[in-house]
């Protein structure tokens, strides 16, 4: 097959790690026999530098015409006085509504040899394998109106948690889907109990869960759910939450696997090209250095393969050789070892090979 990939580094590590995912990727189009041109374009920090802008309307429109997107990460301490229409974090959240990806896919599985990474004791790490589908385009990050101004001689901020009942429907549809070819129960997390958002979420919630019986539902409240999944994880398959929720508790989910670095993601829509990144940060802090995980990453384009080419023996190829690298003890220094970003991707195209 043929396909066009926009990659968007980004600020930070994402040039080093996204840089490793295409290698991985031209390793498998060449083994496989398939064709994938890449088109590089700057985001977030990056874009700001070069063009004054997070998310310059040319690069909107080369993700739109692209078959897929693998994003980096965007941010840094560089940037974090610029006026709210000039942070790098404007520039990704315009890309996620500009493509209209409204789910966000986070697979969180715990490899067996790095049980000992987590702080988590490993036996309640036994059999995790957990999908977090976080709504991407609604709730705080998105609500209208946003604005901070003096009042009363004090300053005051409003942010809106805001959604549709078709926001809510649309996601938790995909969270059934999802959920009916794994273990068939749903986990829907919401603060029912507080917010009036949260209610019209589990109204929703119920009303999916009745028109697809052979998935049991389950409602957890965020804070419960924040408590369940360091003290019982393996209890959940599938979860579906709103968008600040899942961005937080999917960071906390990480700590399951040893490291952030090891997680992807998959942002979908209904049709246009998905969004593709690891769930980690631009980490300024090691950037230049040569030592970030790039395991997130080259995982994200396997759920690239997946989820937008169809190419489903590919990506298991590109998983299986993650997990046999790790295997073979292959550790970045997140997870303790000594390997550099390169040599570790040069540890999954071995086995690739």
């Amino acid at each position: 097959m043929k396909a066009n990939i926009v990659l968007l580094p980004g600020d930070g590590i994402g040039p080093e790690v996204v840089g490793e995912a295409r290698r991985i990727l031209e390793h498998v189009a060449g083994k496989f026999g398939h064709e994938f041109s890449f088109d590089v374009h700057q985001i977030g920090g990056a874009s700001i530098d070069q063009f004054n802008s997070p998310l310059t309307d040319e690069t909107l429109a080369a993700c739109k015409a692209a078959d897929a997107v693998l994003l980096g990460a965007v941010g840094g301490h560089k940037w974090d006085n610029n006026p709210p229409a000039l942070r790098p974090e404007t520039g990704l959240l315009a890309l996620r509504k500009g493509l209209g990806v409204f789910a966000n896919l986070r697979p969180v599985k715990v490899h067996p040899d790095l049980l000992s990474a987590s702080p988590i004791k490993a036996e309640r790490l036994a059999g995790v394998d957990i999908i977090v589908v976080r709504e991407l385009t609604g709730g705080l990050y998105f609500g209208q109106p946003k604005k901070r101004e003096m009042r009363d001689g004090h300053e005051y901020a409003v942010d809106t948690l805001e959604y549709f009942d078709y926001e809510v429907r649309r996601v938790m549809e995909l969270a059934f889907r999802l959920a009916s070819g794994r273990s068939k129960k749903v986990a829907s997390v919401d603060k029912a109990n507080v917010l009036e958002s949260s209610r019209l979420w589990r109204k929703i919630a119920n009303e999916v869960a009745a028109a697809n019986p052979e998935v049991s539902i389950e409602h957890v409240l965020v804070d419960t759910a924040s408590m369940k999944l360091v003290t019982s994880p393996a209890t959940f398959d599938v979860m579906v939450t709103e968008n600040m929720f899942g961005d937080i508790l999917t960071d906390e989910a990480s700590v399951l696997s040893g490291s952030m670095g090891m997680l992807p993601s998959a942002s979908l829509g209904s049709g246009g090209p998905g969004l593709y990144e690891p769930i980690h940060g631009s980490a300024p802090d090691i950037a230049g250095k040569g030592i970030a995980n790039p395991l997130g990453t080259i995982l994200s384009s396997a759920l690239m393969l997946r989820y937008s080419f169809n190419l489903e023996h590919e990506a298991a190829c590109i998983e299986a050789a993650v997990d046999a690298a790790i295997s073979a003890g292959c550790r970045t220094a997140d997870l303790g070892g000594s390997l550099g970003t390169r040599q570790m991707a040069d540890e999954v195209l071995a086995r690739l090979a």
